[in-house]
């Protein structure tokens, strides 16, 4: 499999995700109350929306990095990121699922918020097991010093740690967890992958 391709398909997926996201958003209408009303009782939906969308987006936007870098391509690599779409394609389910159980509170809101970070967790997981992978299987084309590869995982390891945090902390405040997921995603911002210093990217070996 080359590289356009499987960052085609992984686009494709990425998109449909984010999508996704959106159909949650809505309110009763008309004839259910003021619509500022509306709108602030619904505001678990708007909240875990935003987490989603800026999330999935920085996922996308540090996947692409990422790919513009790689030179060769192995099934282990291609099987990786189809691990890591399977957390990504989660991640709608996982936002209703928070934001139907987070308003009415107790032992289920908990639990939601749970599961909203674990899936967060296993995508982290996932992006830090592909990333590992190019490290240790050199398949990138640029030349990245032993220390600077090691930086790199210890910064991944940050974020996977804090999503790892949060599902411990939802069980005992979902509103804490929440701002823990929104703040990985501020940090992710700022995580950058090593980029090719060149303009025109060669064409990708593949491996198997």
């Amino acid at each position: 499999m080359d590289r356009g391709r499987l960052e085609a398909f992984s686009d494709g997926v990425f998109a449909v995700a984010i999508t996704l996201l959106a159909l949650n958003l809505a309110v009763p209408g008309p004839g259910h109350g003021p619509l500022g009303h509306q709108l602030v009782h619904r505001w678990p939906e708007f909240v875990a929306y935003a987490i989603s969308f800026f999330t999935i987006g920085i996922i996308w936007v540090n996947h692409h990095a990422l790919f513009r870098t790689i030179d060769a391509i192995d099934r282990v690599l291609v099987f990786l990121n189809l691990l890591l779409l399977f957390f990504v394609v989660a991640i709608p389910f996982a936002t209703a699922t928070m934001a139907a159980y987070l308003r009415g509170g107790g032992p289920d809101a908990h639990l939601a918020t749970a599961v909203f970070n674990g899936v967060f967790l296993g995508m982290s997981l996932a992006f830090g097991g592909l990333f590992s992978h190019t490290m240790r299987r050199h398949l990138l084309a640029v030349r990245v010093e032993p220390a600077l590869e090691r930086r790199a995982l210890i910064r991944f390891t940050i974020g996977t740690a804090a999503y790892a945090i949060a599902v411990g902390v939802a069980f005992v405040s979902a509103e804490a967890a929440l701002v823990i997921s929104a703040l990985v995603a501020v940090y992710y911002v700022f995580e950058r992958t090593p980029s090719r210093p060149v303009d025109q990217p060669s064409e990708p070996r593949v491996m198997t």
